[in-house]
Formats: C-alpha cells, structure tokens, sequence
C-alpha cells in the first residue's frame, strides 16, 4: 500500500459552512482521506497517496470560486474581498431601497432610482454567490447558494421586466433582489465570527506557540523567534518567560505552570534532566534547556494537530444530517417550482404573489443550519475537554464515549497509583545486595511502572548498576538479559518460573543461570479518586471491569475494595484483547491503561482511554488522552461526551424542524421573501449559539 502524504492548503473565499461541505465533498469525490475543511481559519487538509496530483486538485478547489495556496503563509484577502466589506457596500444601497416602503418620500419610488440602488447590490451578489453556484452545479455540488442566486435574480428580473414595460409599483421588487443579498451576507459574517468562538480552544493554544526565545552562544544571549529553534540549541529561559519549544532541562531549577496542557493551575516542580513542554510558563525560577523537538514534533504542536483532526472527524449522527444537506438544493429547487405552478395555475393568485412565494420558498430554506449542527458541538466539546486536561482526537468519539455500556480497567497504574515498594524480599545463592543490584540494572531497560517504581526505590541503595547486554523485554512476562560476564538472567512474573508452585504473596522473580536466585512481594496503593469513578459509573449504568496481568489474589482484593465484580487477573496482552473483543459484543467498551503495555487492547477498545502523559505511544493508540493522569476527569469526560451528543440532537431537531416549517409556510405566502432571508440567517445563529451555550453550560 503506497503511503498516504499529507497536503495542507490555504482557501480564501470560504464564507460559511456551506462553502466549506462544498469543497469538503469534492475532495471526498476525488477519494481523497482524512479530510479537513476549516472556513473560519481558512485550511483546507487532506491525506493522498498521489502528491502529485496535488496541482489538479487546487485547480478544481479554485473551480468552485476560492483562491487557493500552498504556502504555510495564510493568503491575504483583498478589501473588496472580504465578506463583511461585501456587507457594508451593499448596505449602503439596501437602506433607502427597503425604508422606501415606509417613507413618503416620493423620489425613491421612481422605478430608475429604484433600479440603480439595486445594480450594485445585484451586481456584488452575482460575483459572491452567483459564481459559487455556477461552478457548483459545474461539479455536480449544487450548494445553498444556488438558491439564493436564483431567488435574487427572479426578483431582480422580473423588476427589471416591469420597469422597461412600465408595469407600475406591483411589478417592481428590487428592495426584495438587494435585501435578500445583504441579509444572507450578514448571516456569513455573523456564521464566521461564531464558528471562530467554536474553534477557540485550538486558538488559544496556537497563541502559546507565539513566543521568543533566548538562545545561548558562546555566552551571549541572543532573542530569535521560537520558529529558528533547531535541535541541539542551549536556551536560557526565567520567570516569567514560556518555554518555546520541547527540550531538557541541563542547568537550573523552575516551577512550570503547565495549565494549558492539563488544566491543573498549580505549578509542576522540575530540575536538571527533566523534561519541558513547549509553551509552558515558567513561574518562578531560571533554566538552560537542551532542545530535542521543534516544529510539529513538540507535544503541543501534535495536541494542536490532533484537535484539529478531531474536529474534522464526523460522528454517526451527522451523516443523517449530510444525507439531507446532500440532496436538500434540488429538492428545494423543485418545491419552489411547484409552489409557482401550484399557485399561479391551482390557487389562481397573481403572477407577482406565486412569483414572491416562490422566491421565498428558496432563499427561506437553510441547509447551513444542518451542516452546522454537528461540526460546531464537536468543535466546543472537543475544546471545553482540552480545558479540562482531557485530549479526545475525534468527533466519532464524543458519540461513543455518550453510549459506553462497560469500562475495563487496567490495575497496575491505572486504579492504583503505579508507585510500588518492596514488601518483601527473598534471596538465594546470592546476597540480598547483589539481588537488589541486578534487579536494579535490569529493571532499569523497561518503562514498565513497576520497573520504574523499583528502579526508583533501589536508587537509593545502589550506587551503579550493572550493565547488561542483549535486553529483550517481553510484556506481560519480563525482561532478560545478559551481564559483562556471560551470566543469563530473567526477571519478571510468575510465567518465567515454568512451574506451578504457590508462591505466596511473591510476584516477581529473579533467575540467574536457570535458577532461581531472588523472589519479590511489592505492595501498590489505589489511587484516592478510583473509589469515587467506580461509585459514578455504576450511577451512570456504566459497568466497572478489570483486566490486569497481576496475580489473581491481588487483583481481587482490589476488586472488592472497589466494588467492581467482574475480574480478569494473570492476563498476558494477547489474552487483553481477546477479552476486550468477547466484551464489545456485549457492548460499547471503553479501557483506561496507562498507554504503554495497554496499547493494543486501548487500540482494541470502542474507546481508548490513556493515563499517559501524552507519551508518543499514548498519543498513538488511544482515542482520548488524560492530560492530568488523574482518573476523577473521566467524569468529567462522560458529561462532556453526553452534553456534546445531547446538544448535537438539539441542534440537529432545530435545522430540520425550521425547515420542515419554514418551507410549507413560505410556500403558502405566509411569509414575505426579505423576512425569510433574514430568518434563515438567524436559524444558523441560533444553532452556532446552542453550541457555544456548551462551553459554559453546568455539566
């Protein structure tokens, strides 16, 4: 299978989200994957495995009307370009035309004066959603603004028919031509500026990536722009000061505040050889940091890339609402054809009212608002959860996450808090100091918690560890190795053992030469907020489970600490996913694991759910990645999942539901054509509000 590139463009032109589903659909027409179409901020993203396609595919973009780039450098838009100038100008023309039914000013009811306000607007709406629909039905897209050109210039022309025939006042409609165009553009600029409120959380993060930096050479300092850091560079950072980018700390002490990645306002302690995150503020202290990762490989430039990606991503329910926005033009259309025939010829009006209800019927119609309803409830879910120290990478989630039926835990580092001790230790044919020495230098080869906890605690006592060769880890059983003198070792669980003695509260083991030299009991503790996430699931009607690869006393003694009743202990990965599959049958299942050993049942599972913080194997693997490690946030990740579906519905019920009533009562005459432009205008408002509503709305 070729490998998939890919391709990020800049489109200017895009006003609303129906111009975005338009170019949205013609990449999905040229089978393109993984596509992203973001109005407000102009981009335009997709993966192919035919780069050099790419110049075909911005020449058919461009065939819908937008201008197209691929720099990273944003194009910028001409003043008569941009959608609230369009709105001024016509504006400006549109005022006296529609305050002429209300004034007795007798000169603006001259059909001449009528009709040269009216040109420029006819005019400025003809280049703005006349060309956008005539390459739209070009490319088998018809989009919203085919209707409303057809509206305006029925209006216009049967004015324009009037005023060379000297009809008189009943045949003249040009405020309805030039109100129709300026109000449907004050619902492209009111739609923009509100989507942009739905994308904030990605803004805002992309504002952490503006920064200088203070580069260190040959002891001088020397202030660059963030975006000239290399790898390998030395930057001097104090309080006050963000960190640019991802790297090491190598000189110094500080307090990070890392709020903007986690959510958590109090200040993360670090030093000399630790790890900091670009975009981080430092609060108090000075460091030199080594750089390991610019650009898009720093952890904040992955998360913006995610968010993006998961706003893109489009749930199940919406594709009820594509399936409609997909044929909603011709059928419009069609209805709007009818209701003329219908009421000219079957109701015996006058051909100037079945012309108006006509009219009506299509600039009344709105599939924006449908359009709308899915992407901007994910885009301010998805964000409210990065707020809260909760990264989850697509829309299709947020449904799965609100129809979660169990949730299986992994033990070790997830329910407990992955700091183990030593309880007990056993030793023969060596002494207790060699034991603990090699079990220090092997253990020292794994990222497994317990390895790391007992590294952690030897370090204490070991001065140096030995050095081992040919280390292979195998998980769910242990590491082996070989030291400077030819000796074999294995340290590890129960199933390097090949025997079936009881071994008591021992769990680890050590064999040195094929005997065994070394037994371990440890003692773990249960993470404080684990009591309360089981006591909430089960309220919830989510059911508890574990899966761990511990020995079956320990696990279920945890297990009824905790209250879950359904355990799988002594589980090697293999048989992780073998279970997470019998479960999903039952089920829509979620796994929480730590995103290293856990990471092909998390891939497994209806929802990954990572501990991590945010390793790359985490960011890998898992669908939503707590950015805080804490378990309580799952919490608050199930009511932002069930709170985001929720106001997905209601947006989804208010598109078809104005719709299904707007469209028969324009049809009758009910409704006069200037106010059902205004009302259209209006629905996408409302809905883009109900969604907004989402960010601060009581969970």
């Amino acid at each position: 299978m070729e490998k998939e590139e890919l391709i990020e463009l800049q489109v200017i032109g895009m006003h609303c989200n129906n111009c975005a589903l338009s170019v949205h659909k013609l990449l999905e027409k040229k089978g393109l994957h993984d596509i992203y179409v973001d109005f407000a901020n102009d981009e335009v993203k997709f993966k192919t495995s035919k780069p050099s396609e790419t110049k075909m595919i911005i020449r058919n973009i461009e065939g819908l009307g937008y201008k197209v780039s691929e720099e990273s450098i944003p194009i910028q838009e001409k003043l008569y370009e941009k959608v609230e100038n369009k709105f001024y100008f016509s504006l400006i023309f549109t005022v006296p035309l529609f305050t002429h039914m209300f004034l007795p000013y007798h000169g603006l009811h001259n059909p001449l004066v009528q009709l040269s306000l009216c040109i420029p607007v006819f005019i400025l709406g003809c280049v703005h959603f006349g060309k956008s629909a005539i390459n739209s039905l070009k490319n088998g897209i018809p989009n919203m603004d085919v209707l409303i050109f057809i509206g305006s210039s029925a209006a216009f022309f049967y004015s324009f028919y009037g005023t060379v025939m000297n009809l008189g006042p009943d045949f003249l409609f040009y405020e309805t031509a030039a109100t129709i165009i300026t109000l449907v553009l004050l619902g492209n600029v009111m739609e923009k500026r509100s989507v942009t409120q739905t994308t904030s959380a990605v803004r805002d993060l992309m504002k952490f990536q503006e920064a200088r930096a203070n580069k260190l050479i040959d002891g001088e300092i020397i202030s660059i722009n963030a975006r000239d850091v290399v790898p390998g560079d030395i930057l001097v950072i104090n309080t006050g000061d963000r960190v640019p980018v991802d790297g090491e700390i190598i000189w110094g002490e500080a307090s990070l505040n890392e709020s903007m990645l986690t959510g958590e306002s109090l200040p993360v302690d670090k030093s000399k050889y630790d790890q900091v995150i670009g975009g981080t503020l430092i609060e108090k202290g000075s460091i030199h940091i080594l750089v390991n990762k610019t650009g898009k490989h720093t952890i904040l430039s992955q998360i913006i890339e995610l968010m993006k990606r998961a706003q893109s991503a489009k749930p199940p329910i919406q594709k009820l609402g594509d399936q409609v926005a997909a044929i909603f033009v011709p059928v419009v259309v069609g209805i709007s054809v009818l209701t003329f025939i219908l009421a000219f010829y079957s109701f015996d009006l006058s051909f100037q009212q079945a012309m108006l209800n006509s009219i009506a019927v299509l600039v009344i119609s709105c599939p924006c608002a449908m359009g709308l309803a899915t992407p901007t409830a994910v885009m301010v879910g998805l964000g409210r959860a990065a707020k809260n120290g909760i990264l989850i990478k697509g829309g299709n989630t947020i449904e799965e996450i609100a129809k979660l039926q169990f949730m299986v835990f992994d033990k070790t580092g997830t329910l407990t808090t992955g700091n183990f001790r030593i309880k007990k230790l056993d030793f023969n044919m060596i002494t207790r100091d060699e034991a603990e020495s090699i079990i220090y230098g092997i253990e020292a080869y794994s990222n497994h918690p317990i390895a790391r906890s007992l590294v952690s605690e030897l370090a204490l006592k070991i001065p140096e560890r030995i050095i081992f060769t040919n280390i292979i880890e195998e998980k769910g059983v242990g590491m082996t190795g070989t030291d400077s003198e030819g000796n074999n070792y294995q340290f590890g669980s129960r199933k390097i053992l090949g025997i079936g003695d009881e071994q008591g509260d021992f769990s680890l083991f050590l064999k040195m030469n094929g005997n065994l030299v070394a037994r371990i009991a440890i003692e773990d503790e249960i993470r404080p907020d684990a009591y309360q996430l089981i006591k909430t699931l089960k309220i919830l009607g989510i059911q508890p489970i574990m899966i761990s690869g511990d020995l079956k006393k320990k696990c279920e003694e945890i297990a009824s600490i905790l209250g879950i009743e359904e355990v799988y202990s002594e589980t090697q990965p293999h048989q992780k996913l073998e279970l997470i599959e019998k479960i999903k049958k039952r089920g829509k299942t979620a796994m929480v694991g730590d995103g290293i050993n856990d990471a092909p049942a998390l891939t497994t599972s209806d929802v990954g759910i990572s501990m991590s913080d945010s390793s790359q194997i985490a960011i890998q693997s898992a669908e939503v990645i707590l950015l805080k490690n804490e378990l309580n946030i799952i919490d608050n990740l199930l009511r932002i999942g069930n709170h985001t579906l929720l106001t997905i519905k209601q947006n989804l019920f208010w598109a078809f539901f104005y719709n299904v009533i707007a469209i028969p009562v324009a049809a009758f005459g009910f409704l006069n054509p200037m106010i059902g432009a205004l009302t259209m205008a209006l629905s996408d408002i409302i809905v883009i509000g109900n969604s907004i509503r989402l960010k601060t709305k009581s969970l």
